[in-house]
């Protein structure tokens, strides 16, 4: 009778196995952002450690703003996507979750973008938030190297990536 329990226990496990590594893989697309807010662990950047938000819906905050893009377009962000300076409307940010969709406005212009935090930085002395190309050019700051901004939490992006805020 052991014997027999011991059998079907591999027979199920083996099973289940065979179930569920499809799953796996098809979860593994670099492209596609996770459908839940992520990056809550604390990590560490030239001997300075960041704690993430965990209280980030009523996060705003005043600072300087760069944009990124060049030689860190395709490579993987830190929350495992596939970085796309050129379209996405996606943000670096020392302590916002991940899929926090958050409002930056130009304070000179007034001039605002909606964008979803996807990386972790900018680690530069001073800097806030740093923004993909495609965020600056909606922005308008493409040919300023730093600018004013109001980073304001709108809420988490959809499962397909999206800010609906």
């Amino acid at each position: 009778m052991k014997r027999a329990n011991a059998a079907m226990r591999r027979v199920v496990a083996g099973g289940l196995a065979l179930a569920v590594t499809p799953l796996i893989f098809a979860c593994a697309n670099l492209g596609a952002p996770p459908a839940t807010l992520g990056g809550f662990e604390p990590y560490r950047v030239n001997g300075r450690t960041y704690v993430p938000l965990q209280k980030w819906e009523k996060y705003k905050e005043i600072g300087m703003a760069s944009w990124y893009g060049g030689r860190f377009h395709g490579r993987t962000t830190a929350n495992g996507e596939r970085f796309d300076s050129r379209s996405s409307l996606t943000a670096a940010h020392r302590t916002l979750p991940f899929n926090v969709c958050a409002e930056v406005e130009h304070i000179p212009t007034g001039r605002s973008v909606i964008v979803r935090i996807n990386d972790r930085g900018p680690f530069a002395r001073g800097r806030l938030i740093d923004l993909s190309h495609a965020a600056a050019k909606e922005l308008g700051v493409l040919d300023e190297g730093l600018v004013r901004v109001r980073v304001s939490a709108r809420g988490i992006a959809d499962a397909d990536g999206v800010c609906r805020a």
